[in-house]
């Protein structure tokens, strides 16, 4: 079985035994429409709700804790994806993601992540990461107030985002 994409509630999973030697173009569709739809869910909820307040997992400061001691110096706001991609960094990355294995559901299926937290989610901005990944890396930008940018321009009524608005 490979993990096409994951999520928490709302956001749905995906998991299909494949061909090793190819994909059917179908389950790629698939897969993009779940990584889009995921996309637009987070973003929607960064630009809508001050990120500094949130919790993406019920283990967000274990994962914050292990993902700043393991990367100390890695730029969040703007990311290089050779420290994502590269060998060295496949090298670094692969412990520390093992170490939410059944602590983080679907912890090593695949999503989206921005490069630059202060943009949107584009061809050009946006990488194809683990779920893992992703937490370790937007629980550190929230928490380090990196999507700040985001919530004031895209949440502000005037700017290009919807505001969510919670009616109580």
């Amino acid at each position: 079985m490979i993990p096409i994409i994951g999520g928490g509630p709302g956001f749905g999973g995906v998991s299909v035994p494949l061909s090793p030697l190819r994909v059917q173009p179908r389950l790629e569709l698939a897969w993009a429409i779940k990584a889009h739809q995921h996309a637009q869910v987070y973003f929607n909820l960064i630009s809508s709700v001050d990120p500094k307040f949130l919790n993406l997992t019920k283990v967000d400061d274990r994962i914050y804790e292990e993902f700043r001691r393991s990367f100390r110096d890695l730029r969040v706001d703007l990311l290089d994806p050779e420290e994502l991609k590269s060998e060295p960094a496949k090298a670094k990355w692969r412990p520390f993601c093992l170490r939410f294995e059944g602590v983080v559901e679907d912890f090593n299926y695949g999503t989206l992540l921005r490069l630059d937290s202060r943009r949107e989610y584009t061809e050009e901005n946006t990488i194809f990461a683990t779920r893992i990944q992703f937490f370790a890396i937007e629980i550190a930008r929230n928490r380090e107030g990196c999507n700040d940018a985001v919530f004031r321009f895209w949440g502000d009524s005037r700017g290009p985002g919807m505001k969510l608005r919670v009616q109580g």
